[in-house]
């Protein structure tokens, strides 16, 4: 894949910032780096991640797609059609060369969205598709190959058109295309972001765009460097990332009414709120969508108790018997603030425990070698704020322990970041432990809310007691 003409760009740009490693997540008026006054005790729902930081941190922890356990649901746009899924590659009938490029990336079979999205993504004639789907499960590479799949090396204009929400998802996708088509030369990708300078009137001969809303739209309106007319596929990635971005939402839609009737429209997105819902279906017409099942079933593999405590030495004092009682592979806990946090951290390492600490003031790359570290084991506990409550999967995490419970930003219960959080632990299958400490009659009747929520019963585990916490364990 040739990219020379951007990559000289790019290296001018970064000539005067930092390069890609340090960039701190700010794209021009893509997302926006949530502000601290220095004092450290900001709660975590404050300082709320922006969902472009999280879905990068995602992308740079992964090196291979997650063994995802949810249920895949299909609805078809003509039910009468035959539900087609394949389990091989091969069935696709793909062109040599993207076959080879698709396991040199080290995919052996499809995933679960791959089974069921790649054929209606590369069906003739092509079909619509909305999909959920959440970090780690190949959707990427799904959609990378529709567009490789879809692309007439021959002809010397852009046919497929993929928009991000920031510079740095562009990029990473960008990556995702120059690996699978390592071997299908013939095909050029172009960057449509800030930093690539092009001149008015100069036509775009690479057959791949990608790019952000308001870069791919100046050059299809002011710059005219794009016939949006010839567009033949056309990917909105991480839709819900886009929608809470200023702006994005009616940029895309307003690329999407340029593109010409026969366009094949794919949408993604990891979440699918009303909000969502409505932007898919203005952007997407006559779809098929897949959808993840609730991941409330995995519950079902955690055992939740809860700890009656006055403070927070009486929380760290009831970690300590934990510990000592059981035997640990690795263990998330989660705090409320970046005080406590730090507190808690401070006080685990003098106790001897290896801990690592993710908070929101470190760059996204920062958190991406924690937890990477953690995942390696060089680690055994990491400590952090609701940075990390969704999306990060680590096989060996057996306890999760919630030192304060989550809570929204009016201080009313969260059952979606409960779920999120306990459910770092019973991945993939397995059995685990999630311990909520309790400090109040406040945070005794969440507890509450969240038991009748799930219909799960939390048991009182009295950490005084070795034996009972050895039976836990078992």
């Amino acid at each position: 894949m040739s990219t020379d003409s951007w990559a000289l760009s790019v290296d001018e740009q970064e000539s005067t910032a930092k390069s890609i490693g340090k960039l701190r997540i700010k794209a021009a008026g893509d997302a926006n780096i949530p502000k601290t006054d220095g004092d450290g005790d900001k709660s975590d729902e404050e300082e709320k991640e922006d969902r472009a930081t999280q879905s990068l941190l995602n992308k740079l922890i992964r090196s291979n797609v997650v063994n995802n356990t949810n249920q895949v649901e299909v609805l078809q746009r003509d039910p009468n059609s035959p539900l087609y899924s394949v389990k091989t590659f091969e069935e696709l009938r793909l062109k040599p060369q993207l076959l080879k490029g698709v396991y040199e990336m080290g995919f052996n079979r499809p995933s679960k969205i791959q089974e069921n999205a790649l054929p209606m993504m590369l069906a003739e004639p092509p079909q619509n598709l909305i999909a959920q789907s959440q970090s780690g499960t190949g959707k990427t590479a799904a959609f990378v190959l529709a567009m490789l799949s879809h692309v007439d090396p021959s002809l010397k204009w852009p046919q497929c058109l993929c928009i991000s929400p920031t510079y740095e998802l562009a990029l990473q996708t960008g990556k995702v295309i120059e690996q699978m088509g390592k071997f299908y030369s013939e095909v050029k990708l172009a960057y449509a972001v800030r930093g690539h300078k092009m001149d008015r009137g100069v036509k775009i001969k690479e057959q791949i765009v990608i790019g952000t809303p308001g870069t791919v739209l100046d050059w299809c309106v002011k710059l005219k460097l794009i016939d949006p007319k010839k567009i033949k596929v056309f990917v909105l990635d991480e839709a819900d990332v886009m929608i809470a971005t200023q702006g994005h939402q009616d940029q895309s839609i307003r690329i999407q009414r340029m593109l010409p009737k026969g366009c094949q429209m794919l949408l993604f997105s990891a979440t699918f709120e009303d909000s969502v819902w409505k932007f898919a279906e203005r952007v997407v017409p006559d779809p098929n969508i897949i959808k993840l099942k609730r991941e409330e079933e995995t519950l079902d593999t955690i055992k939740q108790y809860y700890v009656l405590c006055n403070s927070k030495e009486d929380k760290f004092n009831a970690l300590c018997n934990i510990y000592g009682a059981i035997t640990i592979a690795q263990a998330m806990i989660f705090c409320h603030t970046r005080k406590t946090a730090n507190w808690l951290a401070g006080q685990l390492s003098k106790e001897g425990h290896q801990v690592a600490l993710l908070s929101g003031e470190m760059v996204v790359e920062q958190r991406a070698a924690v937890i990477e570290r953690f995942r390696d084991g060089k680690e055994k506990v990491l400590i952090t704020t609701n940075v990390c409550a969704r999306g990060i999967d680590v096989e060996q995490v057996s306890v999760v322990i919630n030192f304060d419970l989550p809570l929204d930003k009016d201080g009313n219960p969260d059952n979606e970041t409960y779920l999120h959080r306990i459910g770092r632990t019973g991945r993939f299958g397995k059995r685990g432990l999630a311990v909520n400490m309790v400090d109040s009659q406040r945070s005794m009747e969440i507890l509450k809310t969240y038991e009748k929520h799930f219909n799960k019963k939390i048991g009182r585990l009295d950490t005084d007691d070795l034996d009972e916490i050895e039976k836990i364990a078992n």
